[in-house]
């Protein structure tokens, strides 16, 4: 495909080719590598008005907080570049594209080759960027998708599932299915205590993988946290356990042999020091007391949402292979076993990193 007529409503000339390996959009990057294009999925993201309007507040917010710490913000957080006609987005044959300034000299992270220096570096960015916008009126952004981490009404979801049984399932999945609900009562613990005002609402990224950091290719210090397509309005604690659930285990989400499926206890250190450094000073005790918690939960969301999937006749997570999303659930149930045995662990870890 020809970009040239997307990318000269920007201003921009030149050519463009893919690069990445992101799972919802598509992007490219400049032959010059100072511009990266991307196609925005409009049926994951339906109102791309909206999502490119939490982008921009929220970038210019950390713009302006590192201006302000004598940074230069170029290679701290992603820059908006708008149409000639001032839209931070274009329609072209009826797909929505947006373009950025490309932050050069950088390199990602996967997270099958991370280490734990990476993931300290990953704890002090995302930890950075919570701090960063800790006095961002969250609320004022869009749900880009409602109810991403809201774990009681992902379990409504599984609980449809189930009953509807449609892909005739559910019979080889009733010791799964018994787990779910058994630990049903941990999915409303972060939403109650947001209402009682013990969590506070703030701004979530919501998608904290390590790859979604760039490091610098000299250094190898984290430099900024890219991919802010979720965005919204959460708890800081989603963040926290979701970067935990992946990058604390030590073997991949769709791991089928669960003897490898085990807390990676260096790189949970690694990660919360870099994230305490940034964020001990803003969270509330009781955020600091559910720091372990909260990877459960996400953990336990996580495979929720998979085995939700299967049952439904894997509509939603693309699968490669038969039962996949199965062997994803299970991966994922068996973590959470994992991180309950030893959660005291976790705690004590914090506690002496807090002194």
């Amino acid at each position: 495909m020809n970009y040239t007529e997307i990318t000269s409503r920007f201003g921009i000339e030149g050519e463009f080719s893919p690069c990445g390996n992101g799972h919802i959009n598509d992007t490219l990057r400049s032959a010059d590598g100072k511009y990266i294009l991307q196609r925005i999925n409009t049926s994951v993201f339906t109102d791309p008005e909206k999502l490119m309007e939490n982008i921009e507040n929220v970038t210019a917010f950390v713009q302006n907080k590192l201006r302000e710490q004598g940074e230069d913000p170029a290679r701290r957080t992603l820059n908006v570049i708008r149409t000639l006609k001032g839209k931070s987005y274009t329609v072209y044959e009826g797909q929505a594209y947006r373009m950025y300034d490309n932050i050069g000299g950088t390199k990602e992270v996967e997270p099958g080759s991370k280490t734990p220096q990476d993931m300290y570096g990953a704890g002090r960015c995302f930890g950075e960027f919570q701090k960063l916008l800790a006095d961002f009126p969250s609320k004022t952004l869009h749900e880009t998708i409602v109810n991403f981490h809201n774990t009681e009404s992902r379990l409504v979801d599984f609980r449809n599932a189930v009953f509807s049984d449609r892909a005739g399932r559910l019979q080889e999945v009733t010791d799964e299915v018994e787990f779910v609900l058994k630990r049903s009562h941990i999915a409303d613990v972060v939403l109650n205590d947001m209402v009682r005002g013990l969590i506070p609402s703030a701004v979530t990224h919501n998608d904290t993988k390590i790859n979604n950091i760039l490091f610098d290719k000299e250094t190898e210090k984290p430099l900024a946290v890219i991919d802010l397509d979720t965005v919204m309005p959460g708890s800081r604690l989603y963040d926290y356990g979701d970067a935990l659930r992946g990058g604390g285990s030590t073997a991949d989400e769709d791991e089928n042999d669960l003897s490898k499926v085990k807390v990676d206890m260096e790189s949970f250190k690694a990660f919360t020091k870099g994230y305490l450094e940034e964020m001990k000073e803003v969270l509330t005790p009781r955020e600091i007391e559910l720091l372990p918690f909260s990877i459960r939960l996400m953990t336990y969301e996580c495979g929720v949402r998979f085995l939700g999937d299967y049952l439904n006749g894997d509509t939603y997570f693309k699968i490669h292979r038969p039962k996949h999303n199965l062997d994803r659930a299970r991966n994922q149930f068996k973590l959470v076993e994992e991180l309950e045995a030893c959660e005291a662990e976790m705690s004590a870890v914090i506690r002496e990193m807090l002194g």
